[in-house]
């Protein structure tokens, strides 16, 4: 059987883009003998310019696209592709883009799969949302977005295992963010103020520039809302109860964090809970109630959520026939490496699909 050439253009090559690339480059050997599939880069971009090169980057990648990339739109993308008659496109959102999700539908049109980490594609309002699904199956397309909630762990796939076996989800639940895990599993152990520990994870590199979008809730939403969507409900942003950690009482005139004011805030809510209990910051879609709240509860350490550790995040999937207790995905910290195996994972099932597809026409 020849070979599978499946040619990926990566948007994006910040941590995790440049991981991708090179865990690639270095197990092309293992995916040609393992999956029969080669890999090539033909185009590489970050958010101003890009690289174009039609046999595909090499170990060389940042010297050459340091000296040779130009500025792009994706219509010189789609153009290129189809100049060198590419075939087995994917197109990998490796960014935070607000722009380039409203590309994808033109991506599609033009033959190419995606997959994303990019959350912000499946957070659209709920029109924009279902004309990505109904180009993808006009256009016989594939999109693929596992690690925009998790590291790779299958919490998508598990809920859309569960709801179309027709079982019934009773509630979503669980601590999404990374982050803020760290954060408070601290929180709930040391005698330290909530502001030094949020001062530590940035040190970390854990806060980034997600920092904003971690502290209020935003970032958790979105996780939610991705999750909500996944077993047919149409709920948007804005539907959601969000209970943001930073209050307008935390914050001085100019903006910046009152530490004493917050530090103050959670050493009320630390010491007031009841006995053997820790804060957690969750978010929560109960289906009989049909609310969805991201909020900071005070959860017993004996549950799954109080006995987190470190950086770990966990997917609570409550359903009818396991009743009051759920299906758990715990993993540990999004580094770069795990997300960018999380992305080789959805590339590969692409992969799979592109193959299958192909042998019906033999």
């Amino acid at each position: 059987m020849s070979k599978l050439k499946i040619n990926i253009i990566l948007f994006g090559i910040g941590n995790i883009g440049s991981t991708l690339i090179n865990q690639i480059i270095e197990s092309q050997e293992f995916f040609l003998e393992s999956k029969n599939v080669d890999f090539h880069f033909p185009i590489i971009t970050n958010s101003t310019v890009a690289f174009f090169e039609k046999e595909g980057v090499g170990y060389a990648w940042e010297t050459n696209f340091l000296e040779l990339a130009v500025p792009f739109k994706v219509q010189d993308i789609i153009e290129f592709a189809k100049e060198n008659e590419f075939e087995n496109l994917i197109a990998v959102d490796a960014t935070a883009s607000d722009e380039l999700i409203h590309h994808y539908n033109t991506l599609i049109e033009n033959g190419f799969n995606i997959v994303a980490v990019n959350k912000k594609a499946n957070t659209l309002p709920i029109d924009l949302y279902k004309e990505i699904r109904s180009n993808l199956k006009k256009y016989d397309k594939e999109f693929l977005y596992e690690t925009s909630v998790d590291t790779g762990f299958p919490v998508l796939q598990t809920l859309r295992d569960l709801y179309y076996s027709g079982e019934k989800i009773t509630k979503i639940r669980g601590v999404f963010s990374d982050n803020l895990s760290y954060v408070f599993n601290r929180f709930a152990n040391e005698e330290t103020s909530f502001s030094s520990l949020l001062k530590d994870a940035s040190l970390l590199g854990l806060m980034r520039s997600t920092f904003k979008e971690d502290l209020s809730g935003n970032d958790t939403a979105r996780k939610l809302l991705i999750l909500t969507r996944e077993i047919g409900k149409d709920f948007e942003l804005s539907d959601i109860k969000i209970n943001s950690l930073i209050q307008e009482q935390h914050l001085e005139p100019n903006g910046i964090l009152n530490k004493e004011a917050i530090d103050r805030f959670f050493k009320i809510a630390k010491i007031t809970q009841a006995d053997n209990h820790v804060l957690r910051y969750v978010g929560e879609f109960d289906v009989q109630k049909n609310t969805l709240e991201v909020k900071l509860v005070s959860e017993p350490v004996s549950s799954a959520i109080g006995q987190l550790k470190g950086s770990d995040t966990i997917f609570e999937i409550y359903t009818q026939s396991y009743a009051d207790v759920p299906i758990a995905i715990q993993s540990a910290s999004a580094c770069k490496q795990a997300i960018s195996r999380g992305i080789i994972t959805d590339i590969l099932k692409v992969a799979e699909k592109i193959k299958n597809k192909e042998a019906v026409w033999l």
